[in-house]
């Protein structure tokens, strides 16, 4: 028995959470060390996938490159 909820599968459902709280982590955690807003970038992370991190590494990891 594959057991779903409207067609997602229970273990996708439980992947998510740790997921969104990895993303979080590492975005705070960086930009912390970077000082780019480390609380925005955090509770962004926490909160969505996977823009919050696309947008960091394009704004702040480029940005820190190039200067």
């Amino acid at each position: 028995m594959n057991a779903t909820i409207d067609g997602v599968p229970i273990w996708l459902l439980a992947l998510i959470p740790f997921l969104l709280l990895g993303q979080g982590t590492w975005l705070f955690t960086d930009a912390r060390r970077r000082n780019t807003y480390p609380w925005f970038w955090g509770i962004w992370g926490l909160i969505q996938f996977p823009l919050p991190i696309l947008f960091y590494l394009w704004l702040v990891r480029r940005k820190k490159k190039s200067a």
